[in-house]
């Protein structure tokens, strides 16, 4: 591996953890959105997508062009699309949200949050230490 293909590499590595940092920040707010509106009558839950057309981009993650003079910034890498559920509702006024999963789905967003972050600084520590040579 050449050492271009190596950076090339390491920064489409650290592209992806930004977007997906991204995913996860946005993933947060539609689920406190959701936990507010608990007792919204017809209020239907709205969830994040990013991991699944993440799946079905990684084939070709490169951004989608519509003049070759672009360039590619990095943001192919999954859509993050905010979605409803339009599924139906034990409740009778019509609301779906469900606090059981919603406070489950919080937690783990917020520990892949957590991981994602950890990772990022992880990358910046190792670049610094490269071009610093080491020292402080």
């Amino acid at each position: 591996m050449s050492i271009n293909n190596s950076i090339s590499q390491s920064s489409s590595t650290y592209d992806l953890i930004k977007q997906a940092l991204n995913a996860s920040s946005i993933r947060g707010n539609t689920i406190s959105n959701n936990i507010a509106n608990i007792n919204t009558a017809d209020y239907k839950r709205k969830y994040v997508t990013f991991e699944d057309t993440l799946n079905d981009s990684m084939d070709n993650i490169t951004m989608k062009k519509d003049n070759p003079k672009h360039l590619d910034d990095g943001n192919g890498y999954g859509t993050i699309s905010v979605k409803e559920d339009d599924s139906s509702s034990m409740k009778s006024d019509g609301n779906n949200v469900d606090i059981d999963a919603e406070m489950s789905n919080q937690a783990q967003n917020t520990l892949m949050y957590e991981a994602l972050s950890s990772q990022a600084s992880s990358r910046i520590a190792m670049r610094k230490l490269v071009i610093t040579g080491g020292g402080n």
